[in-house]
């Protein structure tokens, strides 16, 4: 996986009524969590963010159903598979995130460790790679 990124698991409980996975900031993830948001009803073929932040740190957690998560560090690009709600993907500062391939029904919820501020983003990415100096 690109450096930096990484898939957390996080802690849960089990039992006859059904399942609860809970994420604590700052202990289960890297950062105190300063916003939350989700992305539901994708439209079959559409795909969400492409940008990078040039401060804030993320985790996308399928919340439900599945989707794809393209990673690009400048020099590297990967695809994530999102598959289980008891597991995110950290993604820091300075990596292009890109969503695609979701199913019907999913839900990408993301904890971002700072609140949203439009001048924290590069929407181009060719000024994300000058940015990186790639």
């Amino acid at each position: 996986m690109i450096e930096g990124c990484r898939k957390i698991s996080f802690r849960g409980h089990k039992d006859f009524r059904g399942n609860l996975v809970f994420v604590e900031g700052g202990s289960d993830i890297p950062f105190n969590i300063s916003r939350v948001y989700y992305i539901y009803d994708v439209p079959y073929g559409a795909s969400r963010a492409g940008h990078a932040h040039k401060e804030l740190d993320s985790i996308l957690i399928p919340l439900s159903g599945a989707f794809d998560v393209i990673l690009d560090n400048g020099d590297v690009r990967e695809r994530i598979e999102m598959r289980s709600p008891n597991e995110g993907l950290f993604i820091p500062r300075m990596i292009w995130r890109e969503l695609e391939n979701f199913t019907s029904g999913a839900v990408c919820l993301a904890l971002a460790s700072d609140p949203y501020d439009e001048e924290d983003y590069f929407r181009e990415y060719q000024d994300f790679l000058n940015a990186s100096g790639k």
